[in-house]
């Protein structure tokens, strides 16, 4: 079964996909239980962002629920959490410090800060919309740092669970970060691309993995009609650490 043919089915990333997810989880939290191989672009990511950050005002820009904002509020002399998603932003400010508040709105409809406003911004895994205003709301000489999901990633599951997964053309993400960059005119901005291995542990969670955000009939549907010939294919590929595929991140770094 293809599950994007379903009638619930939401484009993942999409504003109605989000608005789902915070209703169902408060958070933005995968839901599939994995390991990844070290290091990876999440933990290259992290490490550069806390050395970046400290005693600077910071924009965090999608925060989704605010847990890496809060533990960046450690390190930061002032930082502000910056996502579309009411109740991801009220959750946030339910835990919030005294270096730390939450602030909702809309990347593409530009960021509602004042020119200058920040020291440096960090962009994990948010809208690559907001690259074209980062430019005015960041000083002069201030880094700005990005971390997004590489086109890569997965991409052995449509192998693995034909029907299941779909194969995907080219480089979307990519393509988009480029041109989003490009329009931004930073001083100094580069690209790098970082692959490791993700470990899924279990066959349900390739099924979790599929359906993170969605609605939970799809879900039940699957795991009704399908775990069997999961079941099959993941005993027949994984090895001792789990159902090994690509873990791929893009990690953007610009300078004002």
């Amino acid at each position: 079964m293809d599950p994007t043919k379903h009638p619930d089915w939401l484009v993942p990333h999409s504003l109605k996909w989000y608005g789902q997810l915070s209703d169902q989880k408060n958070a933005y939290r995968y839901s599939w239980n994995s390991t990844c191989s070290e290091p990876n672009g999440e933990m290259v990511f992290d490490e550069e962002v806390w050395r970046m950050i400290k005693g600077k005002k910071v924009l965090d820009v999608g925060c989704g629920h605010g847990e890496f904002t809060l533990t960046c509020s450690a390190a930061a002399k002032e930082i502000i959490g910056f996502d579309v998603i009411d109740t991801f932003v009220k959750a946030g400010n339910q835990h919030k410090r005294r270096n730390a508040s939450f602030v909702l709105g809309n990347a593409h409809d530009g960021l509602p800060f004042d020119t200058g406003a920040f020291d440096a911004a960090y962009n994990r895994k948010g809208p690559t919309s907001a690259y074209l205003d980062l430019k005015r709301v960041v000083k002069a000489g201030g880094a700005v740092l990005g971390l997004h999901p590489g086109d890569q990633s997965g991409e052995e599951l449509p192998e693995y669970f034909p029907g299941l997964f779909r194969r995907s053309k080219g480089t979307p993400i990519l393509d988009k970060i480029h041109q989003r960059l490009e329009k931004s005119a930073f001083s100094d901005v580069s690209i790098e691309i970082l692959t490791s291995t993700e470990y899924l542990c279990a066959p349900i969670d390739v099924l979790k993995l599929r359906c993170f955000g969605q609605h939970p009939k799809i879900y039940a549907l699957l795991e009704k009609e399908h775990m069997a010939e999961i079941n099959r294919s993941f005993e027949r590929n994984a090895q001792k650490e789990g159902l090994p595929i690509i873990f791929s991140r893009y990690v953007v770094r610009a300078r004002v």
